[in-house]
């Protein structure tokens, strides 16, 4: 303890010591301090002035005065809490305004046709105005925010506007025409003198006079047959054969009819492909005739033969297999030919066109069997249904494929009762007016057809969805078949005059 205090009482000793001794040297260190080194701590003396250096270290920078200090704003804003400037408004995002861009470039759009706002309008005004520009051909021009109508305010027919006093369909009072009367057409029951809705007009006529143009057009042509002197109709084409091919028989002595063994495919047999495909390219074109061709057929059971008639008069025979040559021509009618069929075996054909007859041939010698026939022809239709030119058989004889003239291939069941199948309706072609055939794959899972604009179509039996479409003819493809031995060959014809195979 006493030890500690000793301690305490010598460093207080020591430190008053040196305060000491530093007041007593401290006179003598100031005096030997360099005057200049404590200058700044002086005040000013009168009359000594002193200048300051001043000292920029920062480069020099070229200031340009089309920069621009402006505030910016962020183009997916929609709210902004200032009043901006025009020009801050339409600036462009990005860099310098396009000094190439035209004022239609250069306008706000934000959406391909211009720059659309969004706005309500009432359901029922909206309709309101479509209907009356639909009717009379004016409306009130959406852009307009005005109670009152004028010429400015409207859009379309001004001139009708005004006239009608911008009337809509709802407020203009037309009245309606009254309906043309027709006959009436007596009891229900008496089925003879019943015309229910085919009765006529009271006002309609049942001849049209031509005019006086027309007439003496008319009247040329008469003159013109009259000098002729012949009826084309009575008088039927002399009927002619031939033959395209050096020798009609093969050493065996077998004529073409004979079914070829060796095509790499068993003609002969009863038995379907397992599984077809879509047909995708060309890869041969039968062409021989003048004119369009309106029907073909391919050889029962065996497929190995090609059947064709065209609005050229003629009947041609062509080979499938091999060298797919022109066999033989058949001749004998004066008008185009509408279609042809063969019979079960094969060995005979017939054909008719629009000189009025059926003509019997044999397909092997090409001679004529039976003609002399005029055919009075009588279209028989149903009100509710449209005109179906064309049917095909199914495969399996289940089905009948019928094109129809609304422009859908329409199925009824061949077994039983003829009933629709309303599950079974293809749709997707033009083929309103021709009447374009249909056919089924071996397999029966694709329906094909031809359409007006040239085109293949080819559908899924199950789905009933289009699943592929061709181009193959210049003008109307008319028929369409798919090859029974074969798993995705197809073959068809078209107004240009050709006949093509696809695979």
């Amino acid at each position: 303890m006493s030890a500690a205090i000793a301690s305490l009482v010598s460093y207080g000793s020591d430190s008053d010591s040196e305060n000491e001794s530093e007041s007593n040297t401290g006179a003598e260190k100031v005096e030997q301090v360099d005057p200049d080194a404590t200058a700044h701590l002086k005040p000013l003396q009168s009359g000594h002035t002193m200048s300051l250096a001043v000292l920029n270290s920062a480069p020099e920078v070229a200031v340009k005065e089309a920069v621009e200090t402006g505030s910016h704003l962020d183009p997916s804003l929609k709210e902004v809490t200032f009043n901006p400037t025009y020009d801050t408004m339409f600036a462009p995002e990005f860099g310098p305004v396009n000094p190439f861009k035209t004022q239609q470039m250069a306008a706000p759009r934000n959406m391909l046709s211009g720059y659309a706002e969004p706005a309500h309008v009432n359901d029922f005004m909206f309709e309101q105005q479509r209907r009356t520009f639909s009717t009379y051909g004016y409306a009130l021009d959406p852009s307009v925010d005005t109670h009152h109508s004028s010429s400015n305010s409207y859009v379309g027919a001004v001139d009708e506007a005004e006239k009608n006093k911008g009337l809509t369909v709802f407020e203009s009072g037309h009245k309606k025409t009254e309906k043309r009367k027709k006959v009436k057409g007596g009891d229900a029951g008496e089925i003879d003198n019943f015309l229910g809705p085919w009765a006529k007009y009271v006002d309609e006529r049942d001849m049209a006079k031509p005019s006086e143009e027309e007439q003496k057009e008319l009247d040329e042509i008469m003159a013109k047959r009259q000098k002729k002197g012949r009826n084309e109709e009575e008088n039927p084409a002399e009927e002619k054969t031939i033959l395209h091919v050096k020798d009609m028989y093969d050493y065996q002595g077998r004529s073409y009819l004979h079914v070829p063994q060796d095509v790499g495919i068993n003609l002969r047999s009863v038995d379907v492909p397992d599984k077809c495909y879509l047909p995708k390219k060309q890869i041969h074109v039968w062409s021989g005739h003048t004119k369009g061709v309106s029907a073909i057929r391919l050889f029962p059971n065996s497929g190995h033969l090609l059947l064709s008639c065209s609005m050229d008069c003629k009947i041609k025979l062509w080979e499938v297999y091999n060298e797919r040559r022109c066999i033989r021509t058949f001749i004998g009618h004066s008008k185009a030919v509408r279609d042809i069929c063969f019979n079960n075996s094969g060995t005979q054909f017939l054909s008719a066109a629009y000189d009025r007859y059926l003509k019997l041939w044999d397909s092997e010698t090409g001679g004529l069997l039976l003609r002399d026939i005029p055919v009075d022809f009588k279209y028989i239709a149903e009100p509710s249904m449209h005109s179906m030119p064309a049917v095909t058989l199914s495969p399996n004889g289940k089905w009948l494929a019928c094109q129809s003239m609304d422009n859908q291939i329409l199925i009824f069941g061949a077994q039983n009762r003829f009933r629709l199948n309303k599950k079974k309706v293809f749709k997707g072609h033009m083929v309103a007016g021709y009447a374009c055939q249909v056919d089924f794959s071996p397999d029966m899972s694709y329906v094909v057809s031809g359409d007006a604009d040239g085109k293949l179509n080819i559908w899924d039996w199950k789905t009933t969805k289009l699943y592929h479409r061709i181009k193959a003819h210049d003008k109307v493809c008319i028929s369409a078949l798919w090859h029974p031995h074969e798993t995705s060959k197809v073959i068809t014809c078209g107004w240009d005059g050709q006949i093509k195979l696809w695979d």
